[in-house]
């Protein structure tokens, strides 16, 4: 009996207009399924048009939609850029808006910015802590000096494949082993 592939969503981590998150999130998409080990997915919050926590009435369809996603899925790659030291405001109202569907789940981060988004990543591991959501120590981190002409272009260096395919390894490995607690 073969065993059913796992399902990783690859979040989109910011809304903004120009946003480059689409590109980083296809790119890592293209090297994921080349592999062909797990079904993976675009997942853009912007999308959902999620609500402020606590501003809505807790029945907007978004919610609804946003909460069985994520429900649905076994892992994640989360694709974060660094906005003053940390996450967006919109990833981390995504991140609120849902609560027991991230439990029990591996996620790997992919960051970028003028530090490589290392403060932002930083930051989304104490979120996904408190979410139960295992994170991975492998994460790529992309500069906007080196892996983006003029700031709006990704074009990424090659040497970033081999921490990609080993976030992907651990990513899958503790999405599988945390699969058996749900």
């Amino acid at each position: 009996m073969a065993s059913e592939k796992l399902k990783i969503g690859i979040i989109l981590g910011s809304t903004r207009q120009g946003r480059v998150s689409p590109q980083v999130g296809e790119w890592i998409k293209k090297i994921a399924d080349e592999r062909g080990d797990a079904d993976y997915e675009i997942v853009d919050i912007a999308e959902y048009k999620l609500p402020f926590l606590g501003e809505g009435t807790g029945q907007e369809p978004g919610l609804a939609a946003w909460n069985a996603k994520i429900d649905s899925l076994d892992g994640f790659v989360f694709i974060v850029q660094e906005y003053n030291h940390s996450i967006t405001g919109a990833l981390k109202n995504a991140l609120d808006s849902a609560r027991d569907p991230w439990n029990n789940k591996s996620a790997g981060i992919v960051s970028y910015g003028s530090t490589g988004g290392a403060r932002a990543a930083e930051h989304l591991r104490g979120i996904l802590g408190e979410l139960l959501v295992a994170d991975v120590r492998v994460h790529p981190t992309l500069s906007l000096f080196t892996d983006f002409e003029n700031y709006s272009t990704f074009k990424p260096a090659e040497l970033h494949l081999i921490n990609v395919n080993a976030m992907l390894d651990q990513v899958l490995a503790w999405g599988g082993a945390l699969k058996t607690l749900r």
